[in-house]
């Protein structure tokens, strides 16, 4: 069980500038998010505001005072928050938004979540710190879903186990394994499905150095096409924290060094090193 994560640490204010406001976040099961946020002293109604990075996307949300000394807004797993990194600030009247600084996470119910898929996506929202020390959401929302629940070291490459969320497995299922800078047809593999999991292999020696992205074909050629992903845990970033070793395999063009690994997004991808 994930215990709460205090981050009030990783911020490093100037001690000549004001204390910025501080927000603990809480999740639930549903997808939704609590934030409760330090008085900032000044009058006037308040409100939390985040804005999307990549865009020009804002989302607003009262903040209430909670008769603790904070103030708390919610943002309900209904409300759209579409895919991206957004930054949270506090607006109190019409004053200028301030940077809000990251306190005390409760993500526990993020670590056993299993969303349903019946509305046909899965959003998931997760609160996280940034270098500068401040706090952000990192928001996915993917119609359908396919994520990867276990990585292993297969025979000939690598194991994948998953499951898919908001679309049928059919029987024809195939995962396609993409070079990401070359042309050329992706490499089909064929799929194990069973109700709605699924598992495949990657046999590391038909790849040629590169990166490769993978991909289900839940419903076969037909279908749609759904990135892999490990979106259903508490961790904003895995790069840092789930690092999966290369190892030394002998492919049709050379020695290599390969293995998997997730990408800025959390996506699965393969990377292929010609060994030296």
């Amino acid at each position: 069980m994930m215990t709460p994560v205090p981050r009030t640490a990783r911020h490093r204010a100037d001690p000549g500038a004001a204390v910025p406001p501080c927000a603990d976040c809480i999740a639930d099961s549903a997808g939704g998010l609590t934030f409760d946020v330090t008085e900032t002293g000044e009058p006037g109604a308040a409100l939390l505001v985040l804005r999307r990075r990549e865009g020009h996307e804002e989302v607003s949300l009262p903040l209430t005072p909670t008769g603790d000394g904070r103030l708390r807004a919610a943002l309900p797993s209904g409300v759209a928050l579409p895919e991206g990194r957004w930054d949270a600030y506090a607006q109190v009247a019409r004053g200028e938004p301030r940077r809000l600084a990251p306190g005390v996470d409760d993500l526990r119910s993020l670590v056993a979540r299993v969303p349903s898929g019946s509305l046909g996506h899965v959003a998931v929202r997760i609160p996280y710190a940034t270098r500068h020390g401040n706090l952000s959401v990192r928001s996915w929302l993917r119609a359908p879903h396919a994520e990867a629940v276990e990585l292993y070291r297969a025979e000939r490459g690598l194991g994948v186990r998953g499951r898919v969320y908001g679309v049928p497995l059919a029987p024809d299922a195939y995962a396609e394994v993409c070079h990401r800078d070359a042309a050329g047809a992706p490499i089909c593999v064929e799929v194990a499905v069973e109700q709605a999991e699924f598992g495949f292999t990657v046999a590391y020696g038909a790849l040629r150095p590169g990166v490769w992205d993978l991909w289900l074909r839940p419903a076969g050629e037909g279908g749609p096409r759904v990135r892999i992903a490990r979106l259903l845990d508490a961790i904003a970033d895995k790069r840092p924290f789930l690092i999966h070793p290369r190892v030394p395999v002998k492919t049709l063009y050379g020695p290599v060094e390969a293995g998997p690994y997730y990408t800025r997004d959390n996506d699965l991808s393969v990377t292929v090193i010609a060994a030296g």
